[in-house]
């Protein structure tokens, strides 16, 4: 069995491997690099280095190679290693002590803007480390669902480069007026232009409506669970979350009018299409009395609809955002979930004064995004590959959920539950046995499989999300026959 290990979140992480075929030895090498770092500040006094154990399965050495590459460090009076504390970068060694050196780990662990969930970054860190492992924590397409030999002949067809000035703050208007069509073909949504902004995904417009529509102290209802818990920008803006329990329905509209009454919520974060992570859809009524409500109460919606064209039968739900003749819906939408996460398009359908506003700020950060990814993406949408684009993504979606569905009931029978979804890219288990989300995690990693727990997105612990569009369709039986191993080992 290959064994993975997790380095503490604070140690540093050396993304480098020394070379074999050079006459300097092995531990010369690393303690030449190790300096290297530190001279240019990438490490710097006092920053906590990593064991000499995870720094040998870092790198792919003995540990004695980096016993020795410590000593030399240690000799010139680099490094300092006290027991109990680890090894460290010298405070004293450039000249610098603690009255005049930055506590830059202080810096890092402020700010108004918080890091992502210790589980998120150590799924994150486990597969940088290891890049082999089974990947079914990942929420994107796997590069075989991706339309790279498409998106590669409109390329070599359209040889053209658009100025590469700024663009316009609202985004490229050939990828606007792609997206009215679009979006009035396959989604039923009538747009024009000026209505649409470009962002580079639906993070970016989550973020951009958090910090520009909402104020700290405000109070926003989202689904439980939700993706939306995973994200630590809600918090970041000091908003008061509040929970809208999802069922294999949906939410429950009559939910948010109880909110509103003793918290006045200011806006509504709905999924309602294969909902990230359960993959459930709202169904009809509720739809109809979700838009009244908001209307009864003046209450915007936020509508994010990254999966919609997921749909295995070929019959997506119609939006919100289709049945809404006010603009009273903010609607996102991306390009990760069905073309390619890498392109990073998304965009946004609001009110114009919306729209105006948030481009406004967007051009603060980075004065619009990169105009070829749009160029590429106004190409696609308008192509005859689009289509049957699509037709593929959706069978070999379903091709790989039915191989999951049929592992996890071959390996686990009797111990997760699941609905299995019509859409989308998730599948979300419930474990009948009670084991330790944490624990689990690690187990899993170990053994070379990872995915997310259920708890990232609000929920009690004792679920899991396996995203079945990112593992390779060869390696997605194995990769629960692992989880299998992980969660018999938990349980006893």
């Amino acid at each position: 069995m290959m064994v993975y290990s997790i380095s503490k979140p604070e140690e540093a992480e050396i993304v480098w491997k020394p070379d074999r075929q050079s006459k300097q030895p092995l531990y010369q090498q690393i303690a030449d690099d190790l300096e290297r770092r530190i001279s240019y500040g990438e490490f710097p006094p006092g920053s906590l280095l990593p064991s000499e154990r995870k720094l040998a399965e870092q790198l792919g050495v003995n540990r004695s190679t980096v016993i020795m590459a410590f000593a030399e460090l240690r000799s010139l009076g680099i490094i300092e290693s006290r027991t109990g504390s680890g090894t460290r970068v010298s405070k004293t060694k450039w000249g610098a002590t603690p009255r005049h050196t930055p506590n830059w780990r202080r810096y890092a662990e402020g700010g108004s803007f918080l890091p992502n969930l210790p589980f998120l970054r150590r799924i994150r860190e486990a597969l940088t480390q290891h890049p082999s492992l089974i990947d079914f924590a990942s929420g994107e397409l796997a590069a075989d669902l991706s339309p790279i030999e498409e998106i590669a002949a409109l390329m070599s067809e359209n040889r053209s480069i658009p100025y590469l000035g700024y663009d316009n703050p609202q985004g490229y208007i050939p990828l606007r007026q792609a997206l009215v069509s679009y979006l009035r073909d396959y989604r039923g949504i009538q747009a024009t232009e000026s209505s649409i902004l470009i962002t580079s995904g639906s993070q970016q417009s989550l973020y951009l409506i958090t910090q520009c529509l909402l104020s700290p102290g405000d109070a926003v209802a989202i689904e439980d669970p939700s993706y939306c818990y995973s994200l630590p920008m809600f918090q970041s803006a000091g908003l008061r979350l509040f929970r809208l329990p999802v069922d294999r329905q949906g939410i429950r509209p009559e939910d948010i009018r109880s909110l509103y009454k003793k918290h006045r919520i200011k806006m509504v974060f709905v999924n309602p299409n294969f909902q990230n992570p359960t993959g459930t859809v709202l169904n009809a009524e509720r739809r109809r009395r979700l838009l009244d409500v908001a209307s009864e109460l003046g209450l915007p919606i936020v509508e994010d609809d990254p999966f919609s064209l997921t749909a295995f039968e070929g019959n997506p739900p119609p939006p919100l955002k289709s049945m809404d003749p006010v603009g009273s819906i903010l609607y996102i939408g991306s390009f990760s979930k069905i073309a390619a996460s890498g392109l990073r398009i998304g965009w946004m359908v609001a009110p114009h004064s919306v729209v105006d506003r948030l481009a406004d700020a967007r051009q603060q950060m980075d004065f619009g995004l990169s105009i070829i990814p749009q160029q590429v993406a106004a190409q696609f949408l308008r192509s005859t590959y689009f289509g049957p684009h699509m037709e593929r993504l959706r069978t070999q979606l379903l091709y790989k959920r039915d191989l999951l569905i049929e592992a996890l009931q071959r390996e686990l029978p009797g111990l997760v539950e699941f609905t299995v979804p019509q859409g989308g890219l998730h599948l979300w288990c419930k474990l009948i046995p009670e084991v330790h989300d944490g624990k689990l995690l690690d187990e899993a990693i170990r053994r070379g499989v990872v995915f997310v727990p259920g708890s990232v997105y609000g929920s009690d612990s004792g679920f899991v999300r396996f995203t079945f569009a990112r593992p390779e369709t060869k390696d997605i039986v194995p990769g629960i026959a692992k989880f299998a191993e992980a969660l018999r080992k938990m349980i006893g």
